[in-house]
C-alpha cells in the first residue's frame, strides 16, 4: 500500500529539498481533473512502492501556485501527472502521463542512493 504524504505548502517543499539530501524523495502531481492522472496514481498504488523512500503527493488543482513552484525551482515542465525524483535538492528524474510507473521510479532510486 503506498503511503503518500501531502503536499500542500512551500515549508513542505523546502523540507523536501533538505531531506534529498539524505535519500531521494519522489514528488507526484496529480490532477483530480484528469482521467490520465487517475490511471497513473492507481498504477503507482497497485506496486510496491521503494523500501523507505518518501512519495509526496500534490493535489495540482488544489495547490497550483505551489505545483508552478515546483516546476520552476526544479527546471521542469508543469504537467499533469507527473513524476519527479529530488535527490541532493535537484530533480533527477521526471516523466509525465503513460511513461509514469514504479519499475523506473525503483530503478532510478537504487542508483540515486
Amino acid at each position: 500500500m503506498m503511503n503518500w504524504i501531502d503536499l500542500t505548502n512551500e515549508q513542505e517543499l523546502e523540507a523536501i529539498k533538505e531531506q534529498s539530501k539524505q535519500h531521494p524523495v519522489v514528488i507526484f502531481k496529480h490532477s483530480t481533473r484528469c482521467s490520465i492522472s487517475a490511471m497513473a496514481k492507481n498504477r503507482l498504488e497497485r506496486e510496491k512502492a521503494v523500501g523507505d523512500t518518501p512519495f509526496y503527493f500534490l493535489d495540482l488543482i488544489r495547490y497550483r501556485a505551489l505545483s508552478n513552484k515546483i516546476a520552476a525551482d526544479f527546471h521542469v515542465h508543469h504537467q499533469s501527472p507527473q513524476i519527479l525524483i529530488i535527490k541532493n535538492g535537484d530533480c533527477v528524474y521526471e516523466d509525465s502521463h503513460n511513461g509514469i510507473n514504479m519499475h523506473d521510479i525503483v530503478e532510478l532510486i537504487a542508483s540515486a542512493k
